[in-house]
C-alpha cells in the first residue's frame, strides 16, 4: 500500500506509534538526543502520549493528526513527539502529573507542550480540531514574543512536579497497628456500593488490587461485611457486560454503575490481577461463578493475547470496523436484538432472560451488551428446566454466537510484550493452578517464565521492559523487576523449583543495589543509571496495577522469610512507614500496601514441608486461601535455613514456623491447617 505520508515512527516497534507513522504530523519517538536538538533550536516540543487500544486516542488522531492543515500548524512551530505510554511509563508518570496539577484531571490522549529541554507548561487531553490549531498558534506566539512568561510558569510548574514526589524518610515513626487499620477500613469503606459492588461511582474500575486486599482482611479479621462487599462485587463484575460473556475476559471499565457497559478495550494487566482475584476468591468461597470466570478468562488469554514464544500481548482495542467499514467503539461485541433472533431461534427467550435483552441489557440504538442479574436456578425454574440443561442450552447459544461474531473485524491487537504486564499475567496463571488444579495453567505458567527468562539481559540490566518483533530495546523499569519477582516467587511456592526463588533473588538484589534511593528508603522507578527528565519517579500510589514500591515491599517481607540473613524486611518496614499515613484519608490508593499490616502485625507463617510426599501434602495446603504464608519444600536437602535439620527418616513433616521459630511439626495436613488459619474471634 502506498501511503502519502510517512514519519519518523515508521522504525518503531510499537504498534501505537506504528499507527500515527503515516500521519502528516513529523512525529518523532522519544529520545533524549531529540531533546538536545530541540535546545539548539530553541525549538517547542509538543508531546503527544497514548497508548493502542485508547478510543479518544484515535478519535483525536482521525480529527486532529491525519489534517494536513493541523499537521502545518504542527510541524511549523514544534518537535512533535508521539510516545506510548506502555512504552514509556516513566516519561508518562512526569507529564501525567503535569497535566493533573494544571487541569485537576488527566486521561490519555496526554498532550502535553514544553519547553525544548522538556520542562511542560501547557497540557490538555482530547482536543478538537479547531481549538487545537487555535490553542497551539497562541501557544507558539506567546514564546516567540513572551519567552520569559512562559519559561517562569514552566520553572514553576517543574518545581511542583518534582514536590510532589519526594519521600521523607520516617524510620522513627510507629508501625500502624491492626486497630488503625480497621479504621482505615471503615473510612475508605464509605464509598462501597454495597449493591452493585465496586465504589459509589460511574465509570468503574475493577480495581482487583483494592479487592485482594480486601479479600485478605475480611478473613484476617473476620469481617463479613467486608467479605460481602468483596463477593458481590465480583459477583456483579462477573455478571456485568464488562466481562465478555461470549468470548471470556474483562474489558478495562465500565461507563455505567452496574457494569453493564463497557470501555471495550481488553488489556493484559487487567485480566491477569482478576484471574489471581477470582481464582483465591474461588479458594474460599467454592463459588463455581468465580472457578468459571477465571477459566474463560484464561481462555480468552490463550486465544487472542498468547505469542508463539508463550509471552503475552498487551491488549485489544476498544475499535473495531463496523459493517460500514468504520472504526466504531465496540463494533465487535454488541448484538442486535433481531440478529440473535435469527441466530437463536426457540432458544432465544431463554438467552433473552438470562441476559437481558431487554431495557436493562440495551445500551443505544439497536445495540445490547449482553449482562446478568440473576442467579442460574432462578432461570432455570421459571423456564421450567433443570440448572444443567439451562447451562447446555446456553453453551451451545454462546458458541453459536461465538462463531458469528468472529465473521465480524476483529479490534485491533497490541502484539508487543511488556515484562511487567507478563509478570502479573504469570501470577495469575500460578494462582489459577494453585487454587483450581489444572495442570496446564501451569505448564503455560512455566513456559512463560522461561519466555521472561530468554529476554534476560545483562548485570547492568537483567530485565527488559518490551520485547517485539525479538528485539529488547527498553531497561526494565521497576515495576518491570518487582511483577516478575512476585511470580517467581509464587512459582517456586508451588513447584519447589529453587531456581525460580534465587532468580527472584537476584532480582531483588539487583534493584537494591540500582533502584533504591538511600535517602528516602524508597526504590526509584528507573535504574540510577537511566537518563530522565525533570526528575526520576518514585511511584508510591496503588491504581489499577498496585505501585511498583508496594509491590516491592510485599516482595522484600516475603523473601526475608526465606532469607533471614538479609535486611529485606527492615527495608520493608521502613517503606511501610514512610506511607502509612495515607491509609486512613486514601486506602483505596494504597491497598496494596496495607497488606502489609496484616504480615508484620499478625503471624506469618514459613511452611516447610518435607520427606517424600512434601509436593503432594504441599497440594493439599496451598489449594487454600493461607494469605499470610510463603511455601517451602524439599524431599531430603536444602540450602534455605527454614528446610534445614528437618528431615526424618520414613516421615513427611509439615513445619509451620514463625520468625524461624517452629511449631511441632505435624504429618497431617488438616492438622497444619488448623496451625495456619486465623484465630481472631467476632
Amino acid at each position: 500500500m502506498t501511503h502519502k505520508h510517512t514519519n519518523a515512527l515508521i522504525k518503531e516497534t510499537s504498534p501505537y506509534l506504528l499507527q500515527h507513522a503515516h500521519n502528516p504530523v513529523q512525529w518523532e519517538a522519544w529520545s533524549y538526543e531529540l531533546l538536545e536538538q530541540a535546545k539548539k533550536e530553541d525549538k517547542l516540543l509538543l508531546i503527544s502520549i497514548g497508548y493502542a487500544a485508547c478510543h479518544w486516542c484515535h478519535v483525536m488522531e482521525k480529527e486532529c493528526f491525519e489534517d494536513e492543515a493541523v499537521a502545518e500548524v504542527m510541524n511549523d512551530n514544534f518537535i512533535n513527539i508521539k510516545i506510548d505510554r506502555e512504552e514509556r511509563p516513566d516519561v508518562d508518570h512526569i507529564y501525567m502529573d503535569a497535566l493533573q496539577m494544571m487541569t485537576g484531571s488527566g486521561g490519555w490522549p496526554l498532550n502535553i507542550v514544553a519547553l525544548p529541554d522538556g520542562r511542560p507548561f501547557w497540557g490538555a487531553t482530547y482536543v478538537k480540531k479547531e481549538q487545537w490549531m487555535r490553542i497551539l498558534k497562541e501557544l507558539s506566539e506567546l514564546y516567540r514574543k513572551n519567552p520569559e512568561k512562559v519559561i517562569g510558569h514552566a520553572e514553576k510548574l517543574t518545581e511542583g512536579i518534582r514536590a510532589i514526589n519526594l519521600i521523607e524518610n520516617k524510620t522513627d515513626t510507629d508501625e500502624f497497628t491492626l486497630d488503625q487499620l480497621g479504621d482505615a477500613v471503615k473510612n475508605w469503606s464509605r464509598y462501597f456500593d454495597t449493591f452493585l459492588g465496586g465504589y459509589k461511582r460511574a465509570p468503574k474500575f475493577m480495581m482487583p488490587g483494592n479487592l485482594d486486599f480486601l479479600l485478605h482482611y475480611a478473613v484476617s479479621q473476620k469481617d463479613t461485611e467486608v467479605l460481602n462487599f468483596v463477593e458481590v462485587s465480583l459477583t456483579r463484575m462477573a455478571y456485568g457486560g464488562i466481562f465478555d460473556h461470549v468470548g471470556g475476559g474483562f474489558s478495562r471499565y465500565s461507563v455505567d454503575t452496574k457494569w453493564h457497559v463497557p470501555h471495550f478495550e481488553k488489556m493484559l494487566y487487567d485480566n491477569g490481577q482478576l484471574v489471581s482475584l477470582y481464582a483465591k476468591a474461588y479458594a474460599l468461597t467454592k463459588n463455581e461463578l468465580y472457578k468459571e470466570v477465571v477459566e474463560q478468562t484464561i481462555a480468552f488469554v490463550i486465544e487472542e493475547l498468547t505469542d508463539s514464544g508463550h509471552g503475552f500481548y498487551s491488549s485489544l482495542d476498544a475499535d473495531s470496523l463496523n459493517e460500514a467499514g468504520e472504526l466504531e467503539e465496540g463494533a465487535f461485541y454488541v448484538w442486535d436484538k433481531e440478529v440473535l433472533q435469527n441466530l437463536l431461534g426457540d432458544r432465544f427467550p431463554l438467552f433473552k432472560d438470562y441476559y437481558n435483552i431487554n431495557s436493562y441489557g440495551h445500551w443505544e440504538h439497536d445495540h445490547y451488551v449482553l449482562i446478568r442479574d440473576s442467579a442460574k436456578n432462578g432461570i432455570a425454574k421459571k423456564h421450567g428446566i433443570d440448572t444443567a440443561t439451562l447451562e447446555t442450552t446456553l453453551k451451545d447459544c454462546l458458541d453459536l454466537l461465538k462463531k458469528e461474531r468472529n465473521k465480524r473485524s476483529k479490534p485491533r491487537l497490541d502484539d508487543k510484550i511488556l515484562t511487567s504486564w507478563n509478570g502479573l499475567m504469570l501470577k495469575g496463571l500460578v494462582d489459577a493452578y494453585r487454587y483450581l488444579g489444572k495442570d496446564d495453567y501451569l505448564q503455560l505458567a512455566l513456559k512463560n517464565a522461561h519466555f521472561i527468562q530468554k529476554q534476560w539481559g545483562n548485570a547492568d540490566h537483567p530485565l527488559f521492559h518490551n520485547h517485539k518483533n525479538g528485539k529488547n530495546t527498553i531497561p526494565g523499569y521497576l515495576e518491570d523487576y518487582a511483577t516478575v519477582i512476585d511470580a517467581f516467587l509464587a512459582l517456586y511456592e508451588l513447584t519447589f523449583d529453587e531456581q525460580w526463588l534465587y532468580r527472584s533473588k537476584e532480582l531483588l538484589d539487583h534493584c537494591i543495589t540500582h533502584f533504591l534511593d538511600a535517602d528516602s528508603g524508597m526504590f526509584f522507578f528507573t535504574s540510577k543509571k537511566d537518563a530522565f527528565v525533570i526528575r526520576r519517579t518514585i511511584e508510591t500510589a496503588d491504581n489499577v496495577i498496585p505501585a511498583s514500591n508496594s509491590i516491592m515491599a510485599n516482595n522484600l517481607y516475603k523473601l526475608s522469610k526465606l532469607f533471614p540473613e538479609s535486611d529485606y524486611e527492615g527495608l520493608a518496614r521502613v517503606m511501610l512507614k514512610n506511607v502509612q499515613e495515607n491509609f486512613h484519608k486514601s486506602g483505596r490508593s494504597h491497598a496494596n500496601w496495607m497488606h502489609l499490616v496484616l504480615y508484620t502485625q499478625e503471624p506469618f507463617y514459613e511452611v516447610a514441608l518435607v520427606g517424600k510426599a512434601y509436593k503432594e501434602m504441599a497440594r493439599e495446603l496451598y489449594s487454600h486461601y493461607l494469605p499470610n504464608v510463603v511455601f517451602t519444600g524439599t524431599e531430603k536437602d536444602s540450602e534455605l535455613a527454614v528446610l534445614q535439620h528437618k528431615y526424618l527418616e520414613g516421615e513427611t513433616l509439615i513445619y509451620a514456623c514463625v520468625n524461624g521459630a517452629c511449631k511441632l511439626p505435624v504429618a497431617q495436613t488438616e492438622a497444619a491447617l488448623a496451625q495456619l488459619r486465623p484465630t481472631k474471634t467476632d
